[in-house]
């Protein structure tokens, strides 16, 4: 198949090109609609609890969570007449604006008292949108903060809620994202420049890399057309598709020059480069595409959307460069080696350093594994700490105006009065000394400042229980958990935002044996396939479930322990991390670590299939291979270094996270361990069963 696909490429290699040239300007388009379409929610669990609480509220009650909470603070006591003229001012201003539903405050309630901060010198005012999904309520959001956030007739009032949050980080990331590009495009092509040593080989990888981007971003108006998309999938597009769309460039450009350097002409060297390395990105895209096809069995849309952005960038990076890609080399021919910096680049030695590598660790190999798990067991060790909690206002910058609304919210008031605990009894028929019991009992749990009033719809009974927590958090989930012990009427919901953090964490450690065990399974039999063997297989996955320990031992070492904050940049440290990026880091570092492994196993297998001995063959392949897997990961960890530039801690948190997996892997990993493994297990690396032995693929 890769064969005829190698002179089809050639035959035809003007129309290909003219085809991709199109297919760009159509994704393009496309693409340039996909930001304004892309939310900065997604948690929710659909058909839970605390979902269908939410309904039951919206329909039965018609009650509707605000979608902005103002903390209205006066030098003067709330109960001043000059300061209750000025906030009903404020109150009939935002009354007029478009998108507002209503509002409520503590001067239109009639002086609440569970609207009053505890010094009576602030009050709430709650906006209520005309949209229903308040994920949808960026533009609200951004226009009440721009309007109203500050000074206002001697009043000092602070926006937050869903509606401020959402367009702050959308418009963070996006800002972010530009100077992401900025820093680690330059820093890419110089390193491309190195690697290959001529200008027009290094500029060509780009290629691959910027219509993975601009073709993923299509695919992704695409979804969002059919289901909600996070905006915080953009970053793993411009990552993924900049790391992993060169990566495959640069085994094509690589291959593509030794078959030139060999005496290859033109067409042979493009029919042998996609036949071997094409057939290798071929199954590692498969590979990575099946492992990050995981995210979508998550239930919440905020996974789901990684799972589709990491399979479109992975399906469209395979498809550049085994299509449009050699269609310019055929064109460029030799030319492919014009324009040279670095001479001593652009003809790759046999032999070399890291073929020398490889017989230095093969003649070790205990020592090499002993110390190699002994460095892994250190990094893995602050693990140990880790605590799991969901993004809220905390991941933007301390000096965000939302992030310090947020913060002196917290400050101010007694409990969370925009995100309360809410109970909904359907068709209840309960007697009043029933419901007093319960919510009596559901005030005596740690965390809940009070409970009440009732409000009834023919049978049905709701009510709030307002906390002092943080809602998306693990003190808020244990409060849940107590709160859903407590022996309550049959039917009863428990719905808010607290529980709704709870269904995800739970619903999350329900998907996780099922994801994980696809991911096993799936790589497993990729990997038999490819390389013939059943041991390879089994080593792999060890040996990335023992990287991915490290790695977020890292991760808890900086984002929770509060360590090399010079690195990555400031940021609130919560001493938490976001139980979904989490997920997302994981599964991503593995796919990528697998698609190393497939370069490298491949190259190996070539070469032992040639009738090279274990160790010669190691070393071959390793010198083959471990320069492209090292500028590849090079690559990557540059390409997700720089969203550590990111003011929201989740994109630190995932730049850092692969960009030291990715080094963490092409170094220790595939440098190190993989060989002393394959010379500690000798010619038994490539033992399988006979009857399993004709399901292989030939290389």
């Amino acid at each position: 198949m890769f064969e005829k696909i190698g002179h089809l490429v050639v035959k035809r290699r003007k129309s290909v090109l003219a085809l991709f040239i199109v297919a760009l300007i159509a994704f393009g388009a496309m693409a340039g609609l996909a930001i304004p379409r892309l939310s900065s929610g997604g948690y929710t669990i659909p058909n839970s609890d605390s979902a269908k609480a939410n309904d039951y509220l919206t329909s039965t009650f018609h009650v509707q969570g605000p979608a902005l909470v103002l903390e209205v603070k006066s030098a003067s006591l709330i109960t001043d007449p000059v300061v209750t003229a000025s906030a009903l001012a404020l109150e009939k201003s935002i009354s007029g604006e478009k998108g507002v539903l209503k509002t409520l405050s503590y001067w239109s309630a009639g002086g609440a008292p569970s609207l009053a901060s505890k010094d009576q010198h602030a009050a709430y005012l709650f906006i209520y949108s005309t949209e229903s999904d308040l994920y949808k309520t960026s533009t609200l959001g951004k226009l009440v903060a721009a309007k109203y956030d500050g000074n206002f007739q001697g009043l000092r009032v602070y926006v937050s809620g869903l509606a401020a949050i959402n367009s702050a980080i959308n418009e963070k990331i996006t800002k972010d994202l530009a100077v992401a590009e900025g820093i680690s495009v330059p820093l890419i092509f110089l390193l491309l420049l190195f690697v290959f040593g001529g200008l027009i080989a290094s500029a060509t990888p780009l290629i691959v890399g910027i219509g993975a981007i601009v073709g993923s971003l299509g695919i992704i108006y695409l979804v969002s057309l059919a289901t909600g998309v996070s905006i915080f999938a953009l970053n793993l597009i411009t990552g993924m598709g900049l790391g992993l769309g060169i990566d495959y460039a640069l085994l094509i450009v690589n291959r593509f020059r030794e078959e030139l350097h060999h005496g290859q002409d033109v067409e042979s060297a493009i029919v042998n480069t996609v036949k071997t390395a094409g057939k290798t990105v071929f199954y590692s895209g498969l590979t990575v595409f099946i492992t990050l096809a995981s995210l979508t069995f998550f239930p919440m849309m905020f996974l789901k959307s990684f799972g589709y952005a990491g399979m479109s960038v992975v399906a469209v990076s395979v498809i550049v460069a085994l299509f449009p890609f050699p269609a310019i080399l055929a064109l460029l021919g030799p030319r492919i080696d014009s324009l040279v910096v670095r001479k001593s680049a652009v003809t790759p030695r046999s032999d070399g350093r890291w073929a020398q590598t490889a017989r230095f660790v093969m003649r070790r190999p205990i020592a090499v594994v002993v110390l190699s798990l002994t460095v892994l067991t250190v990094i893995a060790a602050p693990v140990r700490n880790i605590v799991f909690s969901q993004a809220d206002a905390r991941v933007l910058p301390a000096s965000a105006p939302v992030a310090i609304a947020e913060a002196a919210s917290t400050r101010d008031f007694p409990g969370q009065e925009g995100n309360p605990i809410e109970f909904i009894i359907p068709n209840g028929t309960l007697h009043e000394s029933e419901l007093a019991a319960y919510e009596a009992k559901i005030a005596a749990v740690k965390g809940v400042v009070r409970v009440g009033p009732e409000q009834s719809a023919g049978t049905s009974i709701h009510f709030s229980a307002v906390h002092s927590m943080g809602p998306r958090t693990n003190e808020a989930e244990a409060m849940i958990k107590v709160i859903r012990t407590i022996p309550a009427p049959a039917g009863t919901l428990v719905g808010g935002v607290a529980a709704d953090y709870a269904d995800t964490q739970n619903a999350i450690a329900k998907t996780l044996p099922w994801a994980f065990g696809w991911i096993g399974l799936g790589v497993l039999i990729l990997l038999f396939l490819f390389t013939g063997s059943v041991i390879l297989p089994i080593k792999a996955v060890i040996l990335n479930v023992i990287s991915l320990t490290a790695m977020m031992g890292a991760l808890t070492w900086i984002f929770i322990d509060g360590h090399l904050g010079w690195l990555v940049g400031s940021f609130t440290n919560t001493h938490t991390i976001d139980t979904s990026m989490v997920i997302l880091i994981s599964v991503v570092t593995f796919a990528l670590s697998m698609d190393y492994e497939v370069f490298l196993l491949s190259r190996i297998k070539e070469e032992h299939e040639a009738g090279m001995k274990n160790v010669d063959a190691v070393a071959t392949g390793l010198q083959r291979s471990a320069r492209i897997i090292t500028a590849a990961a090079l690559l990557l960890a540059i390409a997700f270094a720089a969203f550590m530039t990111s003011g929201v801690t989740n994109i630190k948190t995932l730049g850092f996270g692969v960009a030291f997996a990715v080094l963490l892997d092409a170094t220790i990993v595939r440098g190190l361990l993989v060989p002393a493994l394959m010379r500690l297990f000798g010619e038994r690396n490539w033992w399988a069963p006979e009857w399993m032995k004709r399901f292989t693929i030939s290389h």
